[in-house]
């Protein structure tokens, strides 16, 4: 039986950034276990992976701010010498509708925590980002009815926002943490977990091979009750794998000008580009397309469903209106595993002795994962780094009472 320090069950972005940041600052024995036959298998694979700081929760904003910080100095983060991932910094744009002054007090928050951002009117919009309406109506995504817009928008632009490919930030990862001594095994499940006397002693796998390990920590994603059930814990939050749909499309020559990373928060959706700016990625913000439970993480639909994109895609050329109503629509789907308490994670140590919980990320986990990292490796080993978040581990912790929230959204 080999025996490790510390075994992570999960190798998407929170796992891998979990043992990345306990390797990069200890000698514990670490072994990461992924069912699946390689990264972005399960939700990071599916994730858009944008990185804006704008949290409606002051330690949520720094945690992103934090978690982003690594990945625009990902060669520095990941010392690797020719990283994979690269941070693309297509800014991040907030289109908040009629609310005129939400831009303006969320413009001074960011100031108060050294976030570069602006506040963008009609005409500054018109000039950096001439392929965007400014229109502050909401469309009817019920009939459809055209209306006849209106200006007067203010807008919260994060100047240093974008987005990352999370497949390449996986691999970078993996390549990483195996640089430095650390375990990441593919197409191996955690089938039981050993508890004795309260305690975690080992973890058995699903090819026969049993790991001795005083520690445990579910980064399992959608798969994350099934490794709590096995011992015993009955976890105080309701955290539940559900269906996300985006579709991308090709970008055509009549949209011309940069187009950043948009939240249209009146029409309820985000989209961004991607492969050099010639498709678009788009999703809904709505609470309601964030709320459809998956009984089994390994069999739901993947095709996205035709009325979403109707809905979406009137949403999107609303706010896009010289895209044009041909070109193929192509659509995926992948996981939230959702606290439906709070939609923010829940972290650490657990009333298992050495059974620590890394789950509920609402998705919001690829942004965070670098500073989720951190907090659980300066709780593990008590030892600080650069690229570390000072958001203590209490915040998300599981024992935690639920963060008060207007909204229970992606952008919460």
């Amino acid at each position: 039986m080999k025996s490790y320090d510390v075994v992570i069950a999960g190798a998407g972005i929170i796992g891998l950034c979990i043992a990345w940041q306990l390797a990069r600052r200890s000698k514990l024995t670490i072994a990461v276990i992924e069912k699946g036959a390689a990264v972005g298998e399960g939700s990071t694979g599916a994730s858009s992976a944008i990185c804006r700081v704008r949290y409606s929760v002051d330690e949520t904003l720094l945690l992103a701010r934090d978690g982003i910080n690594a990945y625009r100095q990902w060669k520095a983060f990941t010392g690797l010498a020719e990283p994979a991932a690269e941070f693309i910094e297509d800014g991040v744009l907030w289109m908040p509708g009629g609310d005129r002054g939400w831009a303006d007090a969320e413009h001074q928050r960011m100031q108060g925590f050294g976030i570069a951002s602006e506040v963008l009117d009609d005409n500054d919009i018109a000039e950096r980002f001439p392929a965007l309406s400014t229109c502050t109506l909401a469309p009817d995504i019920d009939t459809g009815e055209a209306h006849v817009c209106e200006g007067g928008s203010r807008n919260l632009f994060e100047v240093e926002g974008g987005y990352v490919d999370p497949m390449a930030a996986s691999s970078d990862l993996v390549d990483a943490c195996r640089n430095v001594g650390v375990e990441v095994r593919f197409r191996s499940q955690v089938i039981g977990v050993g508890v004795s006397g309260g305690r975690i002693q080992s973890v058995s796998l699903d090819d026969g091979d049993e790991l001795a390990t005083p520690l445990v920590i579910n980064a399992a994603g959608p798969w994350c009750n099934r490794l709590s059930a096995m011992v015993g814990l009955k976890v105080p939050w309701t955290l539940e794998p559900m269906r996300i749909q985006v579709m991308y499309r090709d970008r055509p020559d009549t949209l011309t000008g940069h187009i950043p990373v948009t939240a249209d928060l009146a029409g309820g959706i985000y989209f961004r580009t991607q492969n050099n700016g010639q498709q678009l990625v788009i999703g809904s913000v709505r609470e309601e397309d964030e709320r459809e439970a998956v009984a089994d993480p390994d069999d739901f639909r993947t095709e996205t469903d035709d009325d979403f994109e109707v809905v979406n895609l009137h949403v999107l050329h609303h706010r896009l209106p010289e895209l044009p109503y041909s070109g193929r629509v192509r659509g995926y789907c992948g996981l939230y595993t959702t606290n439906c308490e709070d939609v923010h994670p829940v972290l650490g140590p657990t009333e298992i002795d050495g059974f620590w919980l890394a789950n509920g990320f609402s998705g919001h986990g690829f942004k965070l994962a670098p500073a989720i990292g951190s907090m659980l490796a300066q709780a593990l080993t008590g030892e600080k780094r650069d690229f570390d978040t000072d958001i203590p581990l209490s915040f998300l912790a599981v024992d935690r009472e639920p963060i008060s929230l207007t909204a229970k959204n992606v952008l919460a």
